[in-house]
């Protein structure tokens, strides 16, 4: 008797386009390398995990989170986050992290990424570190993209010439569509520029844009923002009016806001009187020192200005939660309450719509409380899948069965590179479709309902949380564009 959920391959296949063979059936090529798959295990593989790897493999993906510089800055090797121009870019952010952390010393890591080094000789400083870091997350992104890209089996001393001239013909002019929506098959990107408070970008339907209001309340950045609203800054009521005309001037055309700040203190942000934060604030301006506490009260008074203005602009507050970024300056003691003061930002505000990004890795079993407990709690999994793939992949299963599903978003790259969104995006794909393969395999999910999650995990909650439909439309004919 043929089982319940078998289907044949001919349906299996069907609509799974050229994105998703290539890495659905891991192109005999790339063997065991390519993220895991290959043809033999994909062959062996039930009819379940075969039709929900399929689908989930051929279905776009919104990417929710990243830190892209423009394609123009790229081809003209014009951006300062640009330290040398050729393939050692590709491990510029992350796994740069990672090869310091193995052990790699100081000057050997300055030599790989120095611009007067022949990139033919990178592959001599890299090589002694390279086995200790390429499982972990950020190694598999950047050799998935160079096996994608280059057309190579892996990074090695036999493949590394082939690296250098893929990198150097790659970059040409429509390289970024060819990544992102191509070969990655992400409809659009959000992007968290990290030089400015809203970029103006030159692809503004493909790389959509976050308004950054971390220096509205941190510090503040006075210069950065009130130059551009040409506000000269006397009072604490010509700051609001420097805050307002970024909303006014950029709030239509943004999908969100976003705040880093986790990095430096908690979010715990409490409601401070005026009348409290404006002497600070006073003191602030005549560039006098602020005790600890000063800095905690004018910064929580500014946090919740700003976030009111982007509940009344209907932009949803993104924010850091969880593991740090570099290394060595990551207190786990600070991040730990993360869970228990998005619990209090939740009750403070609820008609603004939080999402808490990265799954609060390693508490993610604490924010995934939050999210199922808190009408205004969502949850972005952006950056999870190459810092932990497998965290990342429970996650995604237990929320599933815990939290409504219409309140989470599955991917963002969070790269300044576009080529490892490549990469990224083929590992949460293998993780989506593990946890949705899980779930029916172990009798939580029906196969049907496995193949509908994939949608609206991957793409439809995004649209509908960040207005999408609305946002492309006012970007068609956004002002610096015309």
């Amino acid at each position: 008797m043929k089982k319940k959920n078998s289907i044949s391959r001919r349906t299996t296949l069907k609509g799974i386009g050229t994105i998703g063979a290539m890495t659905f059936f891991a192109n005999r090529t790339y063997g065991e390398q390519f993220a895991g798959i290959n043809s033999k295990e994909i062959e062996a593989q039930s009819d379940i995990r075969k039709t929900i790897f399929a689908k989930v493999f051929s279905t776009p993906l919104i990417d929710t989170h990243e830190h892209l510089i423009e394609e123009s800055d790229r081809l003209n090797a014009s951006h300062s986050r640009i330290r040398s121009n050729d393939w050692s870019f590709l491990l510029n952010h992350y796994i740069n992290s990672d090869m310091l952390t193995c052990g790699m010393p100081q000057a050997e890591y300055d030599k790989f990424f120095s611009p007067d080094v022949a990139p033919i000789d990178k592959w001599k400083v890299l090589k002694p570190y390279w086995p200790a870091v390429r499982n972990t997350g950020y190694g598999m992104a950047v050799e998935i993209a160079m096996q994608q890209l280059y057309d190579i089996p892996e990074l090695s001393g036999q493949t590394i010439a082939k690296v250098i001239s893929g990198y150097e013909k790659f970059c040409r002019k429509g390289f970024y569509k060819e990544i992102l929506c191509d070969k990655s098959g992400i409809e659009s990107c959000q992007v968290n520029a990290l030089e400015q408070p809203f970029r103006k970008s030159a692809m503004p339907e493909l790389l959509m844009q976050d308004i950054s209001i971390v220096g509205m309340f941190a510090g503040p950045n006075i210069d950065s923002y009130a130059k551009q609203a040409g506000i000269d800054v006397k009072t604490l009521a010509d700051w609001y009016r420097v805050i307002d005309w970024w909303f006014d001037t950029y709030g239509p055309y943004a999908v969100a806001v976003k705040s880093q700040n986790a990095y430096s203190r908690d979010i715990d942000y409490e409601n401070v009187p005026a009348e409290q934060a404006e002497p600070v604030f006073a003191k602030r301006l005549s560039g006098e020192n602020l005790t600890s506490k000063e800095r905690k009260l004018l910064e929580d008074y500014l946090f919740w200005y700003a976030v009111k203005a982007a509940t009344k602009a209907s932009l949803p507050v993104k924010l850091h939660t969880g593991y740090y970024a570099g290394q060595n300056g990551m207190p786990l003691s600070r991040l730990i309450n993360n869970p228990a003061s998005a619990t209090h930002l939740c009750r403070t505000a609820p008609e603004t719509r939080f999402i808490f990004m990265h799954i609060c890795y390693p508490y993610y079993e604490e924010i995934l409380s939050v999210a199922k407990h808190y009408t205004n709690a969502y949850i972005d999994m952006c950056w999870s899948w190459i810092i932990n793939p497998i965290a990342a992949k429970d996650f995604l299963k237990k929320y599933l069965v815990t939290a409504p599903a219409n309140k989470i978003v599955t991917f963002g790259g969070d790269y300044i590179p576009v080529e490892p969104v490549l990469g990224h995006a083929v590992i949460a794909r293998r993780g989506i479709a593990l946890a949705l393969s899980e779930l029916v395999e172990e009798g939580w999910l029906g196969l049907n309902r496995a193949v509908e999650l994939a949608d609206m995990i991957m793409h439809e909650n995004a649209r509908k949380i960040f207005n999408l439909k609305e946002k492309t439309k006012k970007l068609k004919g956004a002002f610096w564009a015309a």
